[in-house]
């Protein structure tokens, strides 16, 4: 039987979001947060609306986690001069502090995902999930940019 690409490259991400998850509660925040985080370190100056995309959540969702971020001092709004309806999002001193400390384990998980490939191999897999990736992309917007790292 051939296994679908889709279901298990979902599964997959499903998995390592469970890891993640697991990891961050010993930092006192969620997966869902630990990915914000990550996110606005990769995209300092992002806004509410390119997180929900890439998080894949409503807006409100987004804004209520940031709220939270916000009071728990990892995350900063600072107003955004070229629309001033919507706030530019960036990490504390105590975020990026955070993330440091939590960067660790998702090297672990990542390594333990990929333990027994070797360079070659490694390398093969991910030239081949960035050539799915790109076949599944036309979308030009910030958020695709975000999730691509290109943010």
């Amino acid at each position: 039987m051939k296994v679908n690409v889709a279901f298990l490259s979902s599964d997959v991400g499903r998995l390592f979001r469970k890891r993640f998850a697991a990891s961050a509660q010993h930092f006192g925040v969620t997966g869902p947060q630990w990915r914000m985080l990550a996110a606005i370190q990769r995209d300092p100056g992002t806004n509410q609306g390119a997180l929900a995309g890439w998080l894949e959540v409503e807006p409100i969702t987004a804004g209520r986690m940031i709220d939270r971020l916000e009071k728990m001092g990892l995350v900063e709004r600072r107003d955004n001069p070229a629309d001033r309806r919507c706030w530019c999002l960036y990490l504390t001193a105590k975020g990026e502090e955070l993330i440091r400390s939590m960067t660790p384990l998702a090297q672990q998980a990542i390594g333990e995902a990929v333990s027994g490939l070797t360079d070659e191999e490694h390398a093969q897999l991910l030239s081949l999930l960035e050539r799915v990736r790109s076949n599944l992309s036309d979308d030009p917007t910030p958020e695709a940019n975000l999730i691509h790292g290109r943010g």
